[in-house]
């Protein structure tokens, strides 16, 4: 963030409510830079109502929060960085995102950073911060050491992360009780964002949409059988899926395509960000249950996804992930394509790789692209080679 900031006059720090936008860039932000929030009545109505006043009372360095609740303000900061483009004037954050994004494309294009938030990765949590940087997979003592850790995650470890979720409120704090934690949270996502977003006539209708789509994380999204069960009309379940992405709460991932798209899907598949939200509205009960019961492998599955995704928006980069799978039903989890390389990535609840696990990487050949080191992240309790170009990782390489 301090290099984006360095960079623009402006930054902008998106993401779903409580992931830590404000609190880390107040902890960012030296002592002269002024911090408000337009969740302050008093503050909200001087921007709304006299927008240049504002801007002279808070002078920048500033740090304007939940700035989507006065959306007149940007036009006056584009003039005020107009006048002086010194770079990092200007820090913004909002939750909002459908709204906050609109304005800041009309008012701020050339002049701003925008950087996405989302939960706490496990590196932040165990404290490995600063050998951060996105996953690429590699070969065992190769020159990847942030992504070559041998770190044991035991499954009774895994879950207990995964159905506590990344939100820093609960991941940092484990005496807060989970179940209210999130009931509070869904509740004010509905108040707050989904009223400013969309008429939803039926609060009980779109908590039902919200379990429903939860249910589905790490499958291949179908909106008509999301709808059905939902109970709602198809355009209804795509309206309501376009509000979840927009908040930052779901993630679709796209098929990889290529020339020869008639043999592949084209459907995304849906992932959770926080798998916390997701084991909650599924109602899970407890860590061990949620690892014994259907959703043991599509949860794991999301959580790795999530991982892979927040190793990239870390950095400031937009994550070059995708998922592989053909009419034949021969899927992978994961591909990046970084560098025209694909690096192919498989997901398992298994501490006994094989050689099956990842047969389908071969089928990569036919795209017409190089295809580098594969990973299958598992539970195996240190670095395995599967084969001369395929290596099972522990998951606490994560």
């Amino acid at each position: 963030m301090r290099r984006a900031s360095a960079q623009f006059p402006a930054l902008v720090v998106t993401g779903a409510r409580q992931v830590g936008k404000s609190t880390l860039l107040q902890h960012l932000a030296a002592p002269d830079r002024t911090v408000v929030t337009l969740d302050d009545p008093a503050a909200r109505e001087l921007a709304v109502r006299e927008p240049a006043v504002f801007l002279q009372r808070f002078p920048p360095p500033v740090l304007i929060d939940e700035i989507q609740n006065a959306p007149g303000l940007l036009p006056f900061v584009k003039m005020a960085i107009d006048r002086d483009r010194t770079p990092g004037r200007y820090w913004l954050t909002g939750s909002q995102v459908f709204h906050l994004m609109k304005g800041v494309s009309e008012s701020l294009a050339g002049r701003v950073a925008v950087l996405h938030l989302a939960g706490l990765s496990r590196r932040e949590v165990v404290g490995r911060k600063s050998d951060a940087q996105p996953y690429v997979p590699g070969r065992v003592g190769s020159s990847s050491p942030a992504w070559g850790s041998r770190q044991t995650l035991p499954l009774d470890e895994t879950y207990a992360t995964i159905w506590r979720g990344s939100l820093p409120g609960l991941a940092l704090y484990p005496d807060v009780d989970r179940d209210t934690y999130y009931a509070s949270y869904v509740e004010t996502y509905l108040q707050r964002d989904v009223r400013h977003l969309t008429q939803v006539g039926n609060e009980l209708s779109f908590f039902r949409f919200l379990r429903a789509a939860a249910a589905r994380t790490g499958q291949l999204l179908n909106v008509s059988d999301l709808a059905r069960d939902a109970d709602v009309a198809v355009n209804t379940a795509k309206s309501w899926l376009s509000i979840l992405r927009t908040s930052g709460l779901v993630h679709l991932l796209e098929p990889w395509h290529a020339n020869i798209a008639k043999r592949l899907v084209k459907s995304p598949k849906l992932y959770f960000v926080d798998t916390g939200l997701a084991a909650w509205l599924t109602g899970w009960s407890s860590p061990q249950v949620l690892e014994s019961g259907a959703m043991s492998g599509a949860i794991l599955e999301t959580w790795v996804v999530g991982e892979v995704l927040k190793s990239y928006w870390n950095a400031g980069r937009p994550a070059p992930t995708w998922f592989y799978r053909d009419t034949q039903k021969r899927e992978i989890d994961l591909l990046i394509h970084q560098d025209g390389t694909l690096y192919p990535i498989e997901i398992k609840k298994t501490a006994n790789p094989r050689l099956d696990d990842v047969r389908a990487f071969q089928h990569l050949k036919g795209l017409g692209l190089p295809v580098g080191p594969g990973a299958l992240l598992c539970l195996v309790p240190e670095p395995m080679p599967i084969d001369l170009e395929v290596t099972a990782w522990p998951l606490g390489a994560l």
